[in-house]
């Protein structure tokens, strides 16, 4: 397969033996040990560093990539963009932020590798990182108390604590139905796979399959730039209720003005449902009459981001007639840009094919203009699915063939659990965590795990995750695990681990959170049903933000309850 990177099939790329995090001996790791492992560059592994250094803890990154950043060390896809509106979507650490700007409202792929490059000059993380490393094993040892972690390279770091610090799409997700990946010749490749040099599509046959967040970001790329004589076809399974971005450019004197406010816009997103600088309205969409509603929704609208479904009435999201009101005035948004009307029905059906907010919407710029070039076609998969790639393209299950150069592949990732599955994390009695979580995730307070003593997770199962902005999650799950680790320093204690009964308590909160609102009405990959053959659970935090803080706060302030401890 010349122009395919069986990479993306192998799993992780080989390591490059970079010599960093410490020296090698003969080219050979020595046994690190430490007070604490963090594995994950990103942005909740970076700020659990951090807090940990300032602590006076001894502790180290293990990365399996080659730079700072977690998922945008990854994300070089065309148009890769935060979603999340400046300035929470970083650090609210005062030395980080003083002296960095902004290009934009929503930040690309650039702008935050530039960032997490100013992140590393301000608190000198690369420093204490092993970068092109893959933690293959982490085995707990219950006589010393410590996790010995080892990994691809010949590294072995011994700690009392372990921190899993992976994200929630670190396992790429290709469809297991479609046959023949290995065939195809042209140029094909994982959107979290990009090559750093960029793939030129003028004058291209080009495809993108998927239609998330990703798939809506490429196609609207190659859009603009497969020019007259290329095309570009989208395959699309199920419909996204894209929302307009409405990116605003940032000037640095502007950022100054805002900078004053930071401390108390940070501490905003603590008392909003999802970390963000905005949240449900009070009111009920039937408190308004049909001209103040369209007031409202048009408002939103043109404000753009996440506040048309995150800033409109509390019921959009609870009451089915109420979520009927707003899909239709999506749809109408949608049909009025998209000139062809059976196109417009593919992309916005008139019968919504899920409750809106069910299923993650995404953030758009020109996504839909795209359809009125004469060179761009969607393609509906759910008329007919993909049945196989062949050396020169794709083909269809009622047998139309669409001939193409290049492929994207926007087919997501094994969500939440993926990451960490992938690691063998052996716990008490030898047992393996993607074996407890075979048949079902149980965690407590979505951070910790029975039988798996000082090994912590964030952005992961059962936290608020994908219902919260992610920096945000990250600073507040990462706080609270280094107050563990400190508690415990104070204290001469060398175990905490969550009782079971705990456990099953916040299995049954997070199942009954989940039945409340349009979510639970709603198969994607929230609940793990993208992948087949995986347990079909809640898998997020639905409370918000603040009753999150109230239920980790009980732990801390009434010294961990919920735990046993030695």
């Amino acid at each position: 397969m010349p122009a395919f990177r069986r990479e993306l099939f192998e799993g992780q790329s080989k390591a490059n033996a970079q010599e960093n995090g410490a020296a090698t001996q003969n080219g050979v790791h020595p046994t690190e040990t430490l007070d604490a492992v963090v594995v994950g560059a990103g942005f909740a592994g970076v700020y659990i560093h951090y807090k940990l250094q300032k602590a006076g803890f001894k502790s180290k990154i293990i990365e399996a990539g080659d730079a700072l950043g977690g998922i945008w060390a990854w994300n070089r896809y065309p148009d890769a963009r935060v979603d999340s509106q400046y300035p929470i979507y970083a650090y609210s650490i005062p030395e980080v932020y003083e002296d960095w700007y902004w290009n934009s409202d929503y930040p690309d792929h650039n702008d935050m590798r530039a960032y997490f490059e100013h992140v590393d000059k301000k608190l000198g993380i690369k420093k204490d990182t092993y970068f092109d490393t893959a933690v293959e094993t982490a085995t707990w040892d219950d006589e010393e108390c410590m996790w010995t972690l080892k990994c691809n390279t010949g590294l072995v770091v011994k700690a009392r604590h372990f921190a899993a610090c992976i994200g929630f799409a670190a396992k790429r997700y290709f469809p297991v139905e479609w046959e023949g990946y290995e065939n195809f010749e042209g140029f094909m490749c994982h959107s979290s796979f990009w090559p750093k040099d960029d793939v030129d599509v003028r004058g291209k046959k080009v495809a993108v399959i998927g239609t998330g967040a990703t798939g809506v970001q490429i196609a609207q790329n190659w859009g603009r730039h497969v020019g007259e004589n290329g095309s570009l076809k989208i395959f699309q399974r199920t419909p996204n209720y894209a929302c307009p971005m409405n990116i605003k450019y940032l000037t640095k004197e502007q950022q100054d003005v805002d900078k004053e406010r930071y401390p108390e816009l940070f501490d905003q997103r603590w008392v909003n449902y999802n970390g963000f600088l905005y949240q449900f309205r009070d009111e009920s969409m039937f408190d308004y009459t049909p001209e103040q509603r369209k007031e409202l929704f048009d408002m939103l609208w043109n404000m753009g981001g996440f506040r048309y479904l995150m800033n409109n009435t509390k019921d959009l999201t609870r009451d089915f007639k109420a979520n009927r009101i707003g899909y239709d005035y999506w749809r109408d948004r949608i049909h009025e840009r998209v000139e062809d009307p059976e196109t417009a029905e593919i992309l916005a059906p008139k019968e919504p094919p899920h409750l809106f907010g069910g299923k993650r919407l995404s953030l758009e710029q020109d996504y839909y203009d795209n359809f009125n070039k004469p060179n761009v076609h969607i393609v509906d998969m759910k008329r007919s699915p993909i049945v196989k790639f062949e050396k020169n393209g794709i083909r269809q299950e009622d047998g139309t063939f669409h001939e193409l150069d290049i492929v994207a592949l926007a087919t997501g990732f094994d969500s939440i659990t993926g990451g960490m599955n992938a690691i063998e994390i052996r716990g008490k009695n030898g047992e393996l965590l993607n074996g407890k979580w075979k048949d079902g995730v149980y965690t407590y307070l979505g951070m910790t795990s029975t039988g798996f003593p000082n090994f912590y997770f964030t952005y992961g199962p059962q936290g608020p995750t994908a219902f919260s902005n992610g920096p945000s999650c990250n600073e507040l799950q990462g706080d609270w695990i280094v107050d563990v680790m400190q508690y415990m320093k104070d204290h001469g204690l060398k175990s905490i681990d969550p009782k079971k009964k705990e456990e099953l308590r916040w299995k049954q909160t997070v199942t009954e959170l989940s039945l409340v609102g349009v979510r639970g009405h709603t198969h994607s990959w929230y609940d793990g049903s993208n992948i087949p053959g995986k347990k079909v659970e809640p898998l997020n935090y639905a409370g918000g933000i603040p009753v999150y803080i109230k239920e980790i706060s009980h732990e801390t302030k009434n010294e961990y309850p919920g735990f046993d401890l030695r």
